[in-house]
């Protein structure tokens, strides 16, 4: 198995589309729905005081473990291990928790793979079936430096599907964390910017919350909104589908830079990621 990828991977050429924005909500919402991970969110987590600042730590994360080359791929996997290792403590129902569980550690980095593959079949350029096996092959090399154990994820696109479902029917709750995700894309935090009012924020951002709802649940499997409890009419899915066909539409006259945004997104956050926990001088160009 390749760990790290480069421009020849199905990884490389989709993970970075612009468009897989779209489901970085249903990413987190599946994350955080899991107990161990909402526990490490709930006691750990700055998320609701700077959503933004969790954000761009995401990106930063997800562009060196994809973009980065081989060497910043290691580094960030190795970055990544250690500030988990310090995530742990005790859950409201008194059951102790560590983020390196096997378990919900494997989750937190295939969630990725579900909504990147999602996103690209609902406002993008949908993977055939042998895309999506090789895009999973890849996934799970990189969960490999990250140091999630191979015999944690499954070695199949098929076995995946299925892991997915029944980790969605039986591991996922609702929870005080998953009802501060919901609130978040709902009326979403004003960025720190000079200037910028709660008014214009608002007016803003008000039609683009809406969608980003609209999107991360409807990027879901039923069986996580069944789990959640979340709500999904006949009326959404006519919604979804039209931004989905919208999306897609767009797709003749996408600009390189927004099919594979990672590169230039390494160049534009250089600085910050030099000075920061996925720090490695190695950022491709």
């Amino acid at each position: 198995m390749r760990l790290a990828v480069g421009p020849e991977s199905i990884t490389w050429r989709r993970a970075g589309d612009a468009r897989t924005m779209l489901g970085a909500g249903a990413a987190l919402l599946l994350q955080v729905a899991h107990p161990t991970v909402a526990a490490g969110v709930r006691e750990h987590s700055d998320f609701k005081s700077d959503p933004w600042g969790r954000l761009w730590r995401t990106l930063d994360y997800v562009h060196m473990l994809v973009y980065g080359g081989p060497e910043g791929a290691v580094n960030t996997g190795r970055a990544m291990r250690a500030m988990h290792q310090r995530i742990k403590g005790v859950a409201p129902d008194g059951r102790r928790y560590h983020a390196l569980e096997p378990e919900a550690y494997a989750w937190v980095h295939a969630t990725l793979a579900e909504t990147i593959i999602g996103a690209h079949a609902r406002f993008g350029r949908p993977l055939d079936e042998r895309q999506r096996a090789q895009f999973w092959d890849e996934w799970r090399g990189l969960g490999r430096l990250l140091g999630v154990r191979e015999q944690d994820m499954p070695q199949t696109w098929d076995g995946f599907r299925a892991y997915v479902e029944e980790m969605c029917a039986t591991r996922l709750e609702p929870s005080d964390v998953v009802d501060d995700v919901l609130e978040s894309l709902a009326e979403p935090k004003a960025p720190d910017i000079p200037g910028l009012g709660q008014r214009t924020w608002k007016a803003v951002t008000l039609p683009t919350s809406h969608t980003m709802r609209v999107a991360t649940i409807g990027l879901l499997p039923r069986t996580a909104r069944d789990s959640l409890g979340l709500e999904w009419t006949r009326a959404m899915e006519v919604e979804l589908n039209v931004i989905g066909r919208l999306s897609r539409s767009t797709t003749p006259v996408m600009p390189r830079a927004l099919r594979v945004v990672g590169p230039g997104y390494l160049r534009w956050r250089r600085e910050a990621i030099a000075g920061g926990p996925f720090g490695s001088g190695a950022v491709a160009a």
